[in-house]
C-alpha cells in the first residue's frame, strides 16, 4: 500500500468509529481504490499446460479418423456452367469430389472455403483449389483451407 492510502485509511477509521457519520462520496472514494488494488494482486498468467489445450478460433475439437489433402480442379465449371451459375456449381462440385475421393455421403464445406470460391462473385470461382479434409469418426467429413495453400 501507497502512503497515501494508508493516510486515507487511518483518516476515515476515526470518523468511523467516532460515530460521525461519513459522507457518501467519501466511501465511494474509498471503496474504489480497494477494487483497484484487488485487481492488481488478482492477475494469473495461463499455465503452458492450458494453452496448450486451446483449440484454434473457427476449429471444434473433434476425433479425426482421416485427413487429406486434395487440389480439385473446377475448369469444368468454367466450361460447362454458364456465367450467373458458376459458383454455386463449383460448391457442389468440391462437394461432390470430397465425398466420392473420402468415401462418405455426409460433408459439410467450412465459410474459409465458402468464401474462397465466392471471393471473386458468381461469375469467377476459382480454377482450382486446395482443401484439407477431415473425417470424423461418424463418417462426417468438413472441409477447411489447407494450411499451406
Amino acid at each position: 500500500m501507497s502512503s497515501s492510502e494508508t493516510k486515507e485509511e487511518s483518516v476515515t477509521e476515526p470518523a468511523a468509529e467516532e460515530g460521525v457519520e461519513v459522507s457518501p462520496a467519501e466511501e465511494t472514494e474509498t471503496e474504489q481504490v480497494a477494487p483497484s488494488e484487488a485487481e492488481e494482486t488478482e492477475t494469473v498468467e495461463p499455465t503452458p499446460a492450458a494453452a496448450a489445450e486451446e483449440t484454434p478460433e473457427g476449429e471444434e475439437e473433434i476425433e479425426v479418423v482421416e485427413e487429406k489433402v486434395y487440389t480439385i480442379p473446377l475448369r469444368h465449371v468454367w466450361v460447362v456452367t454458364p456465367r450467373g451459375r458458376r459458383a454455386p456449381r463449383a460448391v457442389r462440385d468440391v462437394r461432390d469430389y470430397v465425398a466420392r475421393h473420402m468415401k462418405s455421403d455426409e460433408v459439410a464445406v467450412s465459410n474459409e472455403i465458402n468464401s474462397e470460391i465466392w471471393g471473386r462473385s458468381i461469375n469467377k470461382p476459382p480454377r482450382k483449389i486446395t482443401v484439407r479434409a477431415v473425417k470424423d469418426k461418424e463418417g462426417k467429413v468438413i472441409i477447411y483451407p489447407a494450411k499451406g495453400a
